[in-house]
Formats: C-alpha cells, sequence, structure tokens
C-alpha cells in the first residue's frame, strides 16, 4: 500500500514540472532557439553608372598584298602569322624580264640624248650661217625643229625608263604597314598578276577598334551629359570583356558616333579604341562592351541576395537594434555586378539579412550573425 502511495507521488511531481509552466511565458520561449541569420552593413561606396552592349572587334588598318606586275613567285620572304614592318619584304616575283626591260629603256634614253645632241649642234652651226646667209631661214627653223623634236624623245624615253623601273620595283612586295600577316595564298612558284587576287593580308592589331551598337535614347543621354559637363569632354571609357568571361585589362575610349541610323536596327554605330599589347583582341571577334555613364558618385549599396520582390515591389528584411526584423520598402538603381544601388528606404550602416530569409517573418527576433566576406 505504501508502494502505491510513492508511485503516484512521482507522477504528480512529473505531470507538475510538464504542465505548471504556460506555453507563452518567456522561460518557454528562451527554451526554443532563435532563427539563424546572416546579415550585412549597406555599404556606401563610389560607383560608376554603366551600359552593357555587345561589340565587335575591327582592325584599324587591314590591308590586302596583290601582285602589281605579271610573273613568277621567285622568293617568299616571311612566316605565316609573323609581325612584320612597314617595308619589309614579302614576295619577290622573278626580275630577270622587269631588268631587261630597264636596261633597253636605258639604251633607248642615251640614243635619243645623242640624237638631241646632233640636232642642238646642227642649230647652232646654222644660226652661224644664216647670218652669212650661207643657208636660207628655212633651213634654221627646220633644223630647231629637229632639236625640239630630239627633246621630246629623250623626255619619252626617260619616261619609258622611269616605268620600266617602277615595274621592276613592283617584282619585290613589301609592307605597306606595321601588323600581322595571315595565309599566304600563293606558295613559291605560282604564277601571279594583278587579277590572280589578294597573296596575302596584313593586320594592323595595335591598337584596335571595337564597334557596338547604341539606341537613339542613348545617344541622347550622351550628348545631355557632355552638354551638362563642365569640361564637355566628348568621349567615354569602354571596359571589354572577352569571350571567355573574363575582364580585359586595358580600357578603350570612344571616338566616334555614326552620323546616321541603321535602318534595320534603329541603333546608331559607335567606335572605341582601345590598346591590344597582347593582341588577345582578334580582328572580327565578338565582345562584352561596358560604357561607363559619367563620373563616379557615391551611393548606397546591397547584396542581390538581400533584394526580394512582391506585388508591391522590392523589399528587404533589416534587423534592428533589438534583433528584431523589419521589413523595409526600397526603391533600387542601376546594378553594380552582385550588387545593387538603393536609392531609398535605407540609411547607411543598417543590417539586412542576405541569408536565412525564408527562415524570418516581419516582427520577429532571430540570432544574426555577419556574413563571411562582410
Amino acid at each position: 500500500m505504501a508502494g502505491c502511495r510513492s508511485s503516484l507521488a512521482l507522477k504528480t511531481a512529473v505531470w507538475s514540472l510538464v504542465f505548471a509552466i504556460p506555453a507563452g511565458s518567456a522561460t518557454a520561449q528562451s527554451a526554443v532557439a532563435l532563427p539563424a541569420v546572416s546579415v550585412v552593413a549597406v555599404a556606401s561606396r563610389e560607383i560608376t553608372e554603366t551600359g552593357e552592349f555587345i561589340g565587335r572587334v575591327t582592325a584599324i588598318d587591314k590591308v590586302d598584298i596583290v601582285a602589281r606586275v605579271p610573273g613568277f613567285i621567285e622568293e617568299r620572304k616571311f612566316a605565316e602569322g609573323q609581325l612584320v614592318k612597314k617595308g619589309d619584304l614579302l614576295f619577290r616575283i622573278e626580275q630577270a624580264t622587269y631588268k631587261a626591260a630597264v636596261e633597253q629603256q636605258r639604251a633607248n634614253l642615251a640614243k635619243a640624248k645623242a640624237t638631241e645632241v646632233n640636232t642642238r649642234i646642227q642649230l647652232e652651226r646654222g644660226k652661224e650661217l644664216v647670218r652669212n646667209q650661207n643657208i636660207s631661214q628655212a633651213t634654221v627653223d627646220q633644223r630647231a625643229a629637229d632639236q625640239a623634236g630630239a627633246q621630246a624623245d629623250v623626255m619619252q624615253a626617260q619616261a619609258k625608263l622611269d616605268d620600266a623601273e617602277i615595274n621592276l620595283g613592283y617584282t619585290e612586295i613589301r609592307s605597306p604597314i606595321d601588323g600581322r600577316i595571315g595565309l599566304a595564298t600563293f606558295t613559291e612558284g605560282n604564277l601571279v598578276q594583278p587579277s590572280s587576287g589578294k597573296l596575302a593580308t596584313i593586320v594592323k592589331q595595335d591598337p584596335i577598334y571595337v564597334i557596338f551598337q547604341v539606341s537613339e535614347r542613348d545617344v541622347l543621354d550622351y550628348k545631355r551629359r557632355v552638354a551638362e559637363s563642365q569640361d564637355k569632354y566628348p568621349h567615354v571609357k569602354i571596359h571589354i570583356k572577352l569571350p571567355n568571361g573574363s575582364p580585359y585589362a586595358h580600357a578603350g575610349v570612344s571616338n566616334f558616333i555614326d552620323v546616321q541610323v541603321d535602318a534595320n536596327t534603329d541603333t546608331v554605330a559607335v567606335r572605341a579604341k582601345v590598346p591590344n599589347p597582347e593582341n588577345l583582341l582578334i580582328p572580327s571577334g565578338i565582345v562584352g562592351v561596358t560604357v561607363e555613364r559619367g563620373a563616379p558618385r557615391a551611393a548606397l549599396v546591397v547584396p542581390h541576395s538581400a533584394v526580394q520582390l512582391d506585388q508591391a515591389g522590392r523589399y528587404v528584411l533589416v534587423v534592428d537594434q533589438a534583433k528584431k526584423v523589419e521589413l523595409r520598402r526600397i526603391t533600387t538603381g542601376v546594378e553594380q555586378g552582385r550588387d545593387i544601388v538603393v536609392t531609398d528606404g535605407l540609411k547607411q550602416g543598417e543590417l539586412i539579412i542576405v541569408e536565412g530569409i525564408q527562415k524570418v517573418r516581419p516582427g520577429q527576433t532571430v540570432a544574426a550573425s555577419m556574413a563571411q566576406g562582410n
């Protein structure tokens, strides 16, 4: 009988421990772990508004090498893909025929000069004889005409010699620009002539152009910014993103805006000049173009992961000093990489949730810790 009373007393004690504490009391709430969230502080930093476009790389100088005279290629003096300098010898066409033509024209010139000397002597002699009336004036006039004709023959022979020397010079095909030479279309031993087309192509790769298309609205905004700026600087800085997604190390500067709109795309072509010392930008390639829109300015930025969207617009969850969650409506601006500019709704230094947003609701107390890297 005593054992029964002891067991009943134990059960009564346990029930009193379980049901004696009200579920809504502070002691019960502290027994439940607070939701853990990661926060970052709203930061102010210098930003530059940008626009994103797609651009095509274009060589500043591109020259197709062609033969100026017919003949067989005797030598090719370059390796395909190598850098060449202006004046470097690229091809040599066999020269024997052209050298012979030069020598023949030199002989013709010498003969014409000898004839001109003789006619000049005859004219001077005739002028002496006519004073003594030993010959008629008509004979002197004829000798003067002969001397003038001989002078013309000398000029004609000189011109033919010059032409022959020019053709001989064309047998050595030299680079007209500095640049990188491409594939050779013809090899040694092939017969080439002006109608054969290009023998090779030389492209100047440093610096290089990047051309991209912008809307008429972009052009009008650009002109407005230039008009409002103090220095009236008419060019903008651009940054390149390579096809593999990596940023290009060298910035470029715009130097031309087309004077008309493309009727097919309703866009305007903009051209920028970009350094290319490593030859990473290849003509006709496609790259990403980021255009700076105005000077840097201070602005509040928050991570994209903190910004939420519902039917009423964008908002963030702010953690106040009491560790309570507050829903805050915000107005956003341009994107800056992984961040976004906030123009209204937040103050610098306020803590916003970036991880654990799904676990909390406004008014709830949380256990906040700074996110890694912040």
